[in-house]
């Protein structure tokens, strides 16, 4: 008697041979599912550029399947026949097979785990073993402690993979070179930026029917570059680590004004949606650094974000639970702004940010936390919007690993899970690690005024109005003991002057 196929299940950011419900099925007998559907699409109205990369990459992704032998059942976003939603195309496919059960890899959002754990037919998931760090291991390691720190964390994974590790101890004598990667940019610093593909036919037919269905939504298809499979993500894997990672240290902090990319690797498009695996990135940049091509520093900090920061915030992300995104610790409730959908705001550095995402579905880290993140925390923006925003708008983005770093590190909304205290600064900052200000129309210099950074003003009535909250926060002791300094007037002129930002927000006005 041949027994029942089951169904396996393959998600659009789960596109990896190595992966685990592949190793627990019989090529002969089971049925890949693998859908474009609207539910996944529209969850949030994703930039089309993300839609149109995963769509092209899956396509690809199951032709690779169907190669290496295994039956896949695809269903296209304008199949007629399409439910447009991943329960909905399992039950469909198990009733066109007679399949009765359906195997998949833990999704990376509890929304879509809850969707196939109440769906049509039973769905046993296997855990996501592509990454480093396990869900039991990340809790053994944060059970009992007072406060979960991303440092600790780190080396921990340090020594559990070996990389740059020398008997035992850290390459170098330190864990950490985040001193010697802080560097302001220097006139005219520019780079050779990510390796740019060339649509072939199946892409460009994929940017056809995504123009056609979601071009009217934020961002743009135009000049599309991104790779779609897994030969063109190594060789950006590869264009990174010889043409980038040499200077990514000294200025992974660094803004340029039309130089969106920088030294930056434009990798986690590729590792997020499985066509790169941590190892090989890590062991690749490790190898850099062996053969004397890279720095310490760089290959230090960029193995950070990848073993440290990304499982990291993987393991809050689990440990939290599926209510993370609607926490609120400050109380915050202010719409967002409509030029976080425009670009069009004087604050050189928003738009600068802002259109540059509209137009690539990327902005570096700093970009995102101390740009478009630090005034969304200084105006006391509905966190819940600005999670969403995020997710919407980079190509990068899934709840798993955005969600934790905006509700936690960007916008304080967790209580401190994430970060030892919210990462506020005024102008200074931006002013320092990049040329932004130079073309503003308000000045970086003015504290008050008609025309004074709002980050400045913004920044003090944030710590004021918080100060129950943070006057005890050792990290912010120094901050507070400057605002106290102050004379009494001026401080009015820049709580009053902060109010007339806020109220030009509310107001819908231009800021």
């Amino acid at each position: 008697m041949v027994s029942r196929p089951r169904l396996i299940l393959v998600l659009g950011d789960q596109l990896s041979d190595d992966l685990s419900a592949l190793r627990e099925a019989d090529k002969d007998r089971d049925i890949v599912v693998m859908a474009e559907v609207q539910v996944e699409t529209d969850y949030v109205p994703h930039h089309p550029r993300k839609i149109a990369f995963l769509f092209a990459a899956m396509r690809k992704h199951a032709a690779h399947l169907r190669d290496a032998g295994w039956t896949v059942r695809y269903t296209l976003l304008d199949d007629p026949e399409n439910t447009h939603s991943i329960p909905g195309e399992l039950l469909r496919a198990a009733d066109a097979t007679g399949a009765q059960e359906a195997i998949g890899t833990e999704p990376g959002e509890f929304r879509l785990i809850a969707a196939l754990e109440d769906g049509p037919i039973p769905v046993h998931l296997f855990p996501d073993d592509r990454f480093l760090c396990s869900h039991a291991e990340f809790e053994d390691w944060a059970e009992g402690r007072k406060e979960l720190r991303m440092e600790w964390f780190y080396r921990e994974m340090r020594r559990k993979t070996g990389l740059l590790m020398e008997d035992g101890e850290p390459a170098g004598g330190k864990w950490n070179y985040d001193k010697e990667n802080r560097k302001p940019p220097p006139k005219g610093l520019t780079s050779p930026g990510p390796l740019r593909h060339e649509p072939d036919a199946a892409t460009r037919d994929v940017l056809t029917l995504v123009r056609g269905r979601f071009g009217n939504r934020y961002g743009t298809l135009d000049g599309f570059w991104f790779a779609t499979d897994r030969a063109g993500a190594l060789a950006a894997l590869d264009h990174f680590i010889a043409k980038s990672l040499p200077s990514f240290g000294d200025y992974q902090d660094a803004m340029v004004m039309g130089q969106p990319f920088l030294h930056h690797a434009i990798l986690s498009v590729y590792l997020n949606a499985g066509l790169l695996g941590w190892r090989e990135i890590c062991e690749a940049a490790e190898a850099a650094h062996d053969a004397g091509d890279a720095p310490l520093n760089a290959v230090e900090g960029f193995i950070r974000q990848i073993i440290g920061w990304r499982e990291f915030i993987r393991g809050v992300y689990f440990r939290e639970g599926p209510d993370y995104t609607a926490r609120n610790e400050l109380g915050a409730s202010r719409d967002l702004p409509e030029f976080y959908w425009s670009g069009d705001t004087d604050m050189a550095c928003l738009r600068e940010c802002i259109t540059t995402t509209m137009a690539e579905a990327y902005a570096h880290h700093i970009q995102r936390l101390m740009v478009t993140g630090n005034f969304a925390l200084l105006a006391g923006l509905d966190p819940h919007q600005v999670h969403e925003w995020y997710l919407v708008v980079y190509a990068d983005a899934y709840e798993w690993v955005e969600s934790p770093n905006v509700i936690g590190m960007s916008q304080f909304a967790d209580g401190g899970v994430v970060a030892s205290k919210p990462y506020v600064s005024g102008g200074n900052y931006i002013n320092r690690m990049s040329d932004y200000c130079k073309s503003c129309t308000y000045a970086v210099t003015k504290k008050v005024g008609e025309n004074a950074c709002p980050f400045n003003m913004l920044y003090w009535d944030f710590l004021d109005r918080h100060r129950d909250r943070f006057d005890g926060n050792p990290r912010m002791a120094q901050m507070y003991r400057t605002w106290d300094r102050m004379d009494a007037d001026h401080r009015k002129a820049v709580l009053d002057g902060a109010a007339g930002v806020l109220a030009r927000l509310d107001a819908g006005e231009r800021v």
